[in-house]
């Protein structure tokens, strides 16, 4: 099997983190050699970089809305791709542990989505931005990277990861760092880029408590995936049953059924974490850390 064979099936067969984690390769490798390839040519890069970061300006964004997706893929610096598909790849493994792939899928994009929001309105309500409003712009994917973080770390905020030189800290303690060093940056460079990131925090923590209500606030941006998919995806034959199962009160009773099973699911998945963010992981019984990993797999 040749290279690009064997990337194409561990993509295909591989997690929502892998995949995300190939996408962001695969658009920083296209825009780097194309960029190279433009450089020599022509020496500027800013007219084909401006057509995926996102900018602060709100007229430009209008005429450039798909910057607000198209920012959080894209990357120009090697360290900044390296530290982003890292932390991606240990937090989105430990968001799939509580949570499905494409739970993770709608906190990542619509995490991004608010990171973008958050840095254009802020660029264009404070005072200290008026004059570079015109002239920012973002991009990388440390909003929805901070999204998944905190949706972890508000879920399970007793959690404990081992940290180089540090030992175990809770997940809670670390999300609160990352906020406070994100806060008191924003004066010393990169505003856009740590007030983006709170904007994905922010996401982050929303969702985790709408998620213990029972509420999915980023099946949304899912649904437009799965809408977009299959328009490009050749239409398959499908067998009809020949069972007739359109009798009166049939698929009424289904429906009520499998609503009920899907409601006492989510309130034993809730009363689980409810349990880890009390005492920890380890508290839980066989059968309940079974119940969550069965539950993090389903895609």
């Amino acid at each position: 099997m040749s290279i690009v064979s064997e990337i194409k099936a561990s993509f295909r067969n591989g997690s929502v983190v892998t995949r995300l984690i190939y996408m962001n390769l695969a658009v920083f490798l296209v825009t780097g050699l194309s960029f190279a390839i433009i450089f020599l040519l022509d020496g500027n890069i800013g007219n084909v970089r401006k057509w995926l970061e996102i900018p602060a300006d709100f007229s430009l964004l209008l005429s450039r809305p798909w910057t607000l997706i198209t920012y959080m893929f894209t990357h120009f610096g090697f360290l900044h791709i390296l530290f982003n598909v890292l932390t991606l790849y240990w937090f989105g493994k430990l968001f799939l542990q509580y949570m499905t792939q494409r739970q993770l899928l709608g906190v990542y994009l619509s995490g991004g989505i608010w990171g973008g929001l958050f840095f254009v309105l802020s660029y264009n309500v404070f005072p200290a931005f008026k004059s570079v409003v015109g002239e920012a712009t973002a991009v990388g994917a440390s909003a929805s990277v901070m999204a998944i973080i905190f949706t972890v770390a508000t879920l399970v905020p007793k959690h404990e990861i081992h940290m180089m030189f540090i030992g175990k800290v809770k997940l809670i303690y670390l999300a609160l760092a990352v906020v406070i060093i994100d806060v008191v940056s924003i004066p010393y460079g990169n505003a856009g880029g740590h007030i983006a990131h709170l904007g994905g925090a922010a996401f982050g923590v929303l969702f985790a408590f709408q998620y213990r209500k029972g509420h999915d606030i980023g099946a949304w941006t899912v649904k437009i995936v799965d809408l977009i998919s299959r328009v490009f995806r050749k239409k398959e034959n499908i067998r009809v049953s020949s069972r007739n199962h359109s009798k009166a009160g049939y698929s009424k009773q289904a429906d009520m059924d499998y609503n009920a099973k899907k409601k006492a699911e989510q309130d034993e998945i809730n009363s689980i974490l409810d349990k880890v963010a009390r005492s920890g992981y380890g508290s839980l019984t066989a059968s309940e850390k079974e119940k969550l990993f069965k539950m993090s797999s389903k895609k």
